[in-house]
């Protein structure tokens, strides 16, 4: 099972306090980072988004045919997950956590849930925040994005298994979540809420 989307939580979910880094600054640390086929702009990225980009760059491919969404972002796959399936801004007329709720939504019991799948599509995620913020571009994204974390977080601990960074917690990923989606409806951020506590 890959760490890469645990890592890259870690480093989202974090606050970006530290001294930002240039996109050809960061890739003289790695070779592997200079293929980071998803980071498309030179936009100064904070140290958090730079090491996200290692983290997530050796899981992640991007379209041979040139496809593009979010920013001008290729399409980026992990495992059998593309963004281009579930990415969030081809929802019409939903928020972006109503639509993280509808297409996130965990198995019953949530032990079963497959971990997998989940960390595929945090990693497809990850990579377009990143090439999204390398351009500029709109974060929209951070809602699903941290919805997403959190799910993760909520089935690694139903699975035996919870993380141990405060970062990678569940409630501080209802917190991200939740206040990265401040003004949309209440009845959502309840659901959130609610969630956090079904660990089982």
């Amino acid at each position: 099972m890959r760490s890469f989307a645990a890592i890259s939580a870690v480093l989202f979910a974090s606050s970006a306090l530290a001294s930002p880094v240039t996109v050809s600054s960061m890739f003289e640390l790695d070779d592997r980072q200079a293929k980071a086929c998803f980071v498309v702009g030179n936009q100064v990225l904070p140290k958090e988004v730079a090491d996200a980009a290692a983290a997530v760059a050796p899981v992640v491919t991007c379209a041979a045919n040139g496809v593009k969404t979010l920013s001008g972002v290729p399409d980026v796959t992990s495992g059998d997950v593309s963004f281009s399936d579930i990415d969030f801004s081809q929802a019409r007329g939903q928020s972006t956590l109503a639509f993280a709720l509808q297409k996130f939504a965990t198995a019953t019991p949530l032990a079963s849930t497959d971990l997998q799948r989940f960390e595929d599509s945090l990693n497809v995620y990850l990579a377009t925040e990143v090439g999204i913020r390398s351009v500029g571009g709109n974060l929209a994204i951070k809602v699903p994005k941290f919805f997403l974390e959190f799910q993760v977080s909520r089935i690694k601990t139903a699975q035996g298994n919870p993380p141990t960074e405060p970062g990678l917690q569940v409630d501080h990923l209802r917190d991200k979540v939740t206040k990265n989606a401040a003004g949309q409806s209440k009845a959502l951020l309840d659901q959130v809420v609610a969630l956090a506590k079904q660990l089982k």
